[in-house]
């Protein structure tokens, strides 16, 4: 199928739906599929972005401003993903738990307010990779039309990049609780830590990277691209010295470079 074969299936699907909630990141997909909602249904939209520990600071206050400027209503909903059992203990099942605790809280909010319908962002590479949340999605009948769209994150990023979206070049994230191994309880001071070591890297310009946590260890991951930036003596003694000051006892950098999902190598879906 034709990319903008896609684009007007995508808006045929809205066109049906009238009334919508979209589950709303600030993030490539969600960012691309508001935009085509709000194009489609005008007033008929609202964006929940929910505010957790799992989120960074950084990726609320850009899904406020992304939402402000479509003109769509935007509601920013505090949660705490640490009363949450299965999200503390952090089992492999974690996210199907956590996406269902979510998810329901969005369905309530989008019922509160006379709106049958709530939408996401997965798109068709998203089942390429173990997401144990997709089996919530489902069970909760929540609509991925982009997913239904066959859209792929190249499309996304291409159709956003024609339609003026800044997000188009932007890099992925995930929830701060996929660089913690599964069986390693999370908590408020561990996530903490990622979201400033992270935030760090971000302020010495890097565009892709993730800080993984191995106990005591900090498993820095970055493009493959930009690892020359740390054979700055100066680069890797700061850094070091400033994840110390996190909290870490060592830092480490995978020479690998960044890798999608590379916590779930050893998971079969």
């Amino acid at each position: 199928m034709e990319l903008n074969d896609k684009l007007e299936k995508l808006k045929n699907i809205l066109a049906k739906l009238d009334n919508v909630v979209i589950a709303y990141s600030g993030g490539v997909d969600s960012n691309f599929l508001l935009k085509v909602a709000k194009d489609v249904l005008g007033e008929k939209v609202v964006a929940i972005t929910l505010n957790a520990m799992m989120h960074s600071e950084k990726e609320i206050n850009e899904a406020k401003k992304y939402a402000n400027e479509f003109g769509v209503k935007h509601l920013v909903i505090d949660i705490d993903n640490l009363e949450l059992d299965e999200f503390i203990e952090n089992k492999k099942d974690r996210c199907y738990h956590c996406k269902k605790y979510v998810f329901n809280t969005i369905k309530k909010i989008a019922k509160d307010n006379n709106i049958e319908y709530v939408l996401d962002g997965t798109n068709i590479d998203d089942l390429g990779d173990y997401r144990p949340g997709l089996k919530a999605l489902e069970e909760l009948n929540i609509i991925s039309p982009l997913k239904e769209c066959n859209l792929t994150k190249k499309d996304i990023r291409v159709l956003s990049k024609e339609m003026g979206l800044k997000t188009y070049n932007k890099p992925a994230f995930a929830c701060l609780a996929t660089r913690v191994p599964y069986n390693t309880r999370i908590t408020k001071e561990l996530l903490t830590k990622i979201e400033m070591s992270e935030q760090y890297l971000a302020d010495l310009g890097f565009n892709q990277f993730r800080v993984r946590i191995h106990e005591n260890i900090a498993r820095i991951e970055v493009g493959f691209d930009e690892i020359d930036k740390f054979f700055i003596k100066e680069v890797l003694k700061n850094t070091s010295n400033k994840f110390k000051e996190f909290g870490f006892e060592y830092v480490t950098l995978d020479m690998n470079g960044y890798e999608m999902g590379s916590m779930n190598k050893d998971i079969s879906n």
